[in-house]
């Protein structure tokens, strides 16, 4: 494999998107130029976000650079993992079959339902009182 070789991909989730390079290196993530730890503050998150690399066992083979926009923390972790993973089948199309069975080259299509009128969200409505 090329030193300079890259595999990049993009991610969704929610109102979220991500664009990730995967780089042959040593394992360091950097999310919008910041330590993915620091990033993802929660231990849920980072454990997601990782899943695709310890499914594959290549956790400790790239570099991971990701952009990051919208949305919020979850919806962020969602589409930095959807990204990775297809990243990963770029760059070794025989890891397909484990990352879709596991669900991890799908993108999650719930999105947020919109506010009604007359109601106070989505479907939640005033209080009704008969006097």
């Amino acid at each position: 494999m090329d030193v300079l070789q890259e595999f990049s991909a993009t991610g969704g989730r929610k109102e979220a998107t991500a664009r990730v390079w995967l780089r042959p290196g040593s394992g360091t993530f950097i999310v919008n130029d910041r330590d993915a730890a620091s990033y993802f503050k929660r231990e849920t998150l980072m454990i997601q976000v990782l899943q695709p690399l310890e499914l594959t066992g290549t956790l400790d083979k790239f570099n991971i650079l990701a952009r990051v926009k919208g949305g919020g923390l979850s919806g962020q972790a969602g589409a930095v993992r959807l990204a990775i993973a297809r990243a990963l089948v770029l760059y070794d199309p025989s890891l397909r079959k484990p990352l879709k069975q596991a669900g991890m080259l799908t993108r999650d299509p719930r999105e947020k339902e919109r506010k009604k009128y007359g109601l106070v969200k989505a479907r939640k409505a005033f209080q009704f009182s008969k006097r």
